[in-house]
């Protein structure tokens, strides 16, 4: 019975961490879908932002809820819905001309873009200005009551990325990444594979917007910014770019580790010293971890070859074919 208690206060204590981690982990398959195809593309947190404007505005000025009442479920359907196509649409439309760029580039023009996004939200009426919009109404009693909806859209997105990387076109995404010239040669529209990718990434990242907002109980421009695009990036490469399964782990360690960090300071019988260290400047540990993990595992946590080695230790099958392993010859 203590035990259970003890446990239900955890989850109450730590609820806005543990769905902060959920989000966090689509975010990062977020940037790993144009990743995939050799993109190195930092505009989520600019869909993100967007995704959370479209939820904020149709759930304050849009849907009307009566005062006291539960924000209808349905209706956060519709949000998500939304949100989903006008970052999609926007995707395209931004993606067809920069997707041309490649590598550094392409970064800086698609960090461009996310900049633009925000210097507009900070200027225009609808979206509060600096201010924000607050105030955005609760579908939920609870914050930990958001797994319900975060939860099945973290499982679906998984697996929709392992069929992803044994389907042709994950095959495609996987050529082109590895030479774009080569997989051009052979047949593989190149353009339209990265415009594809893009887009994805786009609308899951517009999605988890939609939710977030209402999680959140107000959004404003400080959402969609740079420090988000090097914390989505940090994701992919501390947990692996080369599965899906390493933005998931990774943005799940590094968004809980702060709060770990905090939990170990309050430990009692360590130094004082140490512990105002792991309070004050567990942000500078953060970052030094993150520089000891992509110079001790430059291909991140998870890599094929890893999975490789637990799929033979537990299963003794013959590794599945999927869009890393799988060589393409001309």
């Amino acid at each position: 019975m203590m035990q259970t208690i003890a446990s239900l206060d955890f989850f109450r204590t730590y609820s806005n961490v543990i769905v902060s981690m959920v989000f966090a982990a689509m975010l990062g398959l977020s940037l790993y879908l144009p990743l995939m195809a050799g993109q190195l593309s930092l505009a989520s947190p600019g869909f993100y932002a967007l995704g959370g404007y479209i939820a904020a505005i149709f759930s304050t000025k849009v849907f009307t809820v009566s005062n006291g009442g539960h924000f209808p479920i349905a209706y956060l359907f519709v949000e998500i819905l939304v949100s989903a196509v006008l970052c999609a649409a926007l995707a395209i439309l931004v993606g067809i001309p920069a997707l041309r760029l490649r590598g550094i580039y392409l970064a800086l023009a698609t960090i461009a873009f996310v900049e633009i996004l925000r210097v507009v939200s900070l200027n225009l009426k609808v979206t509060g200005g600096a201010v924000g919009i607050f105030k955005v109404p609760q579908p939920f009693d609870t914050q930990l009551q958001y797994l319900y909806i975060a939860l099945p859209m973290l499982m679906l997105s998984m697996a929709f990325l392992y069929r992803l990387e044994r389907s042709r076109i994950g095959r495609a995404f996987t050529a082109i990444r590895e030479d774009e010239l080569a997989a051009d040669a052979m047949g593989i529209a190149p353009t339209y594979h990265k415009v594809l990718a893009f887009t994805m990434g786009a609308i899951l990242a517009g999605m988890v917007g939609a939710v977030s907002a209402h999680f959140l109980n107000t959004w404003n421009a400080r959402q969609g910014t740079f420090d988000a695009s090097v914390a989505y990036l940090a994701f992919v490469l501390v947990g692996g770019s080369r599965t899906f399964i390493g933005p998931v782990l990774g943005g799940l360690i590094l968004t809980a580790l702060p709060e770990v960090l905090r939990g170990v300071a309050d430990i009692g019988g360590l130094p004082h010293w140490l512990s105002q260290f792991l309070k004050d400047g567990r942000l500078i540990i953060y970052g030094l971890l993150l520089v000891l993990g992509t110079i001790f595992f430059p291909q991140g946590i998870i890599t094929p070859d890893f999975l490789d080695r637990v799929r033979r230790l537990f299963g003794h099958r013959p590794p599945e074919p999927t869009a890393d392993n799988v060589r393409i010859v001309p």
